[in-house]
C-alpha cells in the first residue's frame, strides 16, 4: 500500500468535527415581559444591573445561587463566577452569535458549571440549546442604575492600587444616564456637548413607524421647545426614536415632556385607518432619518 493511500485511510479514521452553524434571530428577547428594557440595557445603558431568577429545575441542579444581569463586565467578559457563589452575566460582550438570547443563556449555564471563583469559559458560537426564555423565571426587570462599575467588585477590592486605577479608567468612560419614569425603556443621557432621550418602543416596527408618522404629520413629534427629533435606529427588532435636547437642562425636567409625548403616541397608536397623504410623506421622511450611531 502506498504512503499516500495510508495517509488517506488514516485521515478517514479521524471523526470529522461537527461544524457549529450560526443562526440569526432578529428578536432575541421576544416573549420576555420586559423585552424593551432588555434591549435598552444592551444598547443604551452603560452601567446598570438587575437580579435574575433561575427556573426551579436549574435551582435544583445548581443551588439557589444569586444571578445578576450586568450591562457590561470587566473586559466585556460574558460571565463571572464569584468566589461567594454569585454569578454575573454581561449583556454587552465582544464575541456573540446571531442569537443573543442563546449566547446569554449559554454564558449563564457555563458560569453555573464553573467552580465559584473560577474563570468562566464560554464558546463564541454555542450552537443549539436553551435560550434565556428557557432558563429564567420571566418577570419585570428590577433595574439598578449605577454611576460606575463598583458593583463588579468584592468588598475591599479597591484596596489594590491596580484594581482602583482600572476601575477609575472604566468609570471615566461612563456617560451620565437616567432611567425615566415617564415611559417604559426610555432613557435620558448626556454625551459631550449633547443630551438625548432615547426610547425603545414596544410595538412592531411597522406599527411604531406609522404611529410616529401620524405624529410627525401633526407636528407633534418633538418634546417641546429647543428639542429636535433626531431620527431613530433599529435594535433587535424594535424601533428606538432619539431626540436631541439642550445639554443644560437636567434629566428630571424631561419627565413631563416625555409623559406628554407618551400620551400622544398612545392616542395615535389607536388609529387604525391607513395613513393619509401627509402621513405617507411623513413616513418617507422618517425612513430617511434612520440613525446608525447610538
Amino acid at each position: 500500500m502506498s504512503k499516500r493511500r495510508k495517509n488517506q485511510q488514516a485521515a478517514g479514521a479521524v471523526p470529522k468535527r461537527e461544524k457549529v452553524r450560526d443562526v440569526f434571530v432578529p428578536r432575541p428577547f421576544e416573549g420576555l415581559v420586559d423585552e424593551p428594557e432588555w434591549i435598552a440595557l444592551r444598547e443604551l445603558v452603560p452601567a446598570a444591573s438587575a437580579p435574575l431568577r433561575l427556573t426551579p429545575e436549574l435551582t435544583e441542579e445548581y443551588g439557589d445561587r444569586p444571578v445578576t444581569l450586568a450591562t457590561v463586565l470587566p473586559m466585556a467578559a460574558p460571565a463571572m463566577a464569584k468566589a461567594d457563589g454569585r454569578v454575573f452575566v454581561g449583556l454587552q460582550r465582544h464575541q456573540q452569535s446571531g442569537d443573543v438570547s442563546r449566547d446569554l443563556a449559554e454564558a449563564l449555564l457555563c458560569a453555573l458549571r464553573t467552580e465559584p471563583g473560577g474563570q468562566v469559559s464560554v464558546p463564541p458560537l454555542p450552537g443549539p440549546g436553551p435560550r434565556l426564555q428557557d432558563v429564567l423565571v420571566d418577570g419585570p426587570l428590577e433595574i439598578s442604575m449605577h454611576d460606575g462599575f463598583d458593583f463588579w467588585l468584592d468588598p475591599g477590592a479597591t484596596d489594590d492600587p491596580t484594581v482602583q486605577a482600572s476601575l477609575e479608567r472604566a468609570n471615566a468612560a461612563v456617560y451620565p444616564t437616567v432611567r425615566l419614569a415617564a415611559a417604559r425603556a426610555a432613557y435620558w443621557c448626556q454625551v459631550p456637548e449633547k443630551a438625548h432621550v432615547r426610547w425603545v418602543l414596544p410595538e412592531d416596527e411597522d406599527t411604531a413607524l406609522d404611529t410616529l408618522s401620524r405624529l410627525s404629520a401633526a407636528g407633534t413629534l418633538t418634546l417641546g421647545e429647543r428639542t429636535r427629533f433626531a431620527g431613530m435606529f433599529r435594535a433587535h427588532g424594535r424601533l428606538v426614536p432619539v431626540w436631541d435636547l439642550p445639554e443644560d437642562v437636567p434629566a428630571t425636567e424631561w419627565e413631563a415632556p416625555v409623559a406628554a409625548f407618551a400620551e400622544r403616541y398612545a392616542a395615535a397608536l389607536k388609529e387604525t385607518d391607513p395613513l393619509d397623504a401627509a402621513g405617507r410623506r411623513a413616513r418617507q421622511g422618517l425612513v430617511g432619518r434612520q440613525l446608525t450611531l447610538r
